[in-house]
């Protein structure tokens, strides 16, 4: 049994970067379309951003503030990221204990076959 995490065919700096930026798309759009592997280890690094917003303490916005992305291609910036996470989607959660995420089989990508999904907030 396999224990850990996915690399995803990257070092872990790029890794990290890739997460980030997923987690940024996925904050701020509620909706994204991305490989399985990869929304299997998105889903981890959300629940845990989400968790903390449920925790709404200084010290948690901070920590949010530090993962989510800085420079964001379109006119959302790092700080519309982190409000809307705290005061949009963490409260819509208090009253559940995990599981803020679903994963939605969309079938295989045309150039390579691999397998998509859309991971979306519950």
């Amino acid at each position: 049994m396999a224990r850990g995490y996915r690399k995803l065919g990257r070092t872990s700096s790029q890794r990290k970067a890739l997460l980030r930026d997923l987690a940024t798309d996925l904050i701020i759009n509620e909706r994204i379309q991305t490989t399985e592997t990869r929304a299997k280890e998105l889903r981890r690094v959300v629940d845990k951003l989400i968790t903390l917003g449920k925790r709404g303490d200084i010290h948690a916005r901070r920590q949010a503030a530090s993962f989510v992305r800085k420079e964001v291609a379109n006119v959302e910036t790092n700080q519309d990221a982190v409000q809307k996470l705290f005061a949009d989607i963490a409260p819509r959660y208090t009253e559940r204990n995990g599981g803020y995420t679903r994963i939605i089989k969309i079938g295989p990508r045309q150039g390579d076959a691999s397998p998509m999904v859309f991971i979306e907030l519950v």
